[in-house]
Parts: C-alpha cells; sequence; structure tokens
C-alpha cells in the first residue's frame, strides 16, 4: 500500500477547509494561505483530500468550484448528496447536510451521485437587505 504524503500545505488547507463556515474557493484558499504555496500545488492537494475522501467540491451558480470538508465520507465511501445553498449575493457556498433530496429517475437509469445548487439569499444577507 502506498504511503500518503501528509505535508504542511496538505494540512493547511485540511485545517481551513475544517474550520470554515462554508464552502471555499481555489482562490480563497490562496488567499488565506498567505503564500504557504502556489497555485498548482493547491490544485494537487485538493485534488488528492478529494480523493482520500476529506473534501468534497461544489460547483456554484457561476461555476466557480468550491471545496467544503466531508463530514462522514471516507476513501471507500465517499458521497457527498446534501444540499448546497449559494447565496446570490455574498457568493458563499454553504453545506445543508441534513437534507436528502429524494429523487426517482427513470427505468434503466443508475445515480451514483448528484450536486443539488439552490440559489437564493442566504440568512446573514437577508438581514441587510
Amino acid at each position: 500500500m502506498k504511503q500518503v504524503r501528509n505535508t504542511q500545505a496538505k494540512t493547511e488547507i485540511l485545517h481551513l477547509l475544517s474550520n470554515a463556515a462554508n464552502a471555499l474557493s481555489h482562490h480563497e484558499i490562496q488567499e488565506k494561505l498567505n503564500g504557504l504555496c502556489n497555485r498548482v500545488t493547491i490544485y494537487r492537494v485538493l485534488e488528492r483530500l478529494e480523493k482520500e475522501g476529506k473534501i468534497h467540491k461544489i460547483v456554484n451558480m457561476d461555476g466557480v468550484i468550491n471545496y467544503a470538508r466531508c463530514n462522514h465520507c471516507s476513501k471507500e465511501k465517499h458521497s457527498h448528496n446534501h444540499l448546497h445553498f449559494n447565496c446570490e449575493h455574498c457568493k458563499e457556498v454553504t453545506c445543508i447536510e441534513n437534507v436528502i433530496p429524494e429523487i426517482s429517475l427513470p427505468e434503466n437509469f443508475t445515480a451514483h451521485s448528484y450536486n443539488f445548487v439552490i440559489s437564493g439569499i442566504c440568512p446573514k444577507c437577508s438581514k441587510t437587505e
């Protein structure tokens, strides 16, 4: 079995995503790391963390990929079939894990995963409008 390296960049990115209230884009992660590593290293680390079942991707309404920490995934069972809320005002993406949509597909279609993104105004921005 191949040993997975635990680099400072990987540790910092996982810590950052674990403590974030919302999903973060690559750009936001790069800004928060303050030059710890370059953008290519960040992409590689994010890819590795996703393969390990520690994070998942969410494509927001603008087509930007955001990353969030997985709470119930493993390398063997990686599932993030829950809702994601994309605020139209502040652009934050929030995982809403206690809501899992039930879908019914036509005969002979088999779903392995899905990504639901709801667009609207988050509670924080609702207070300012």
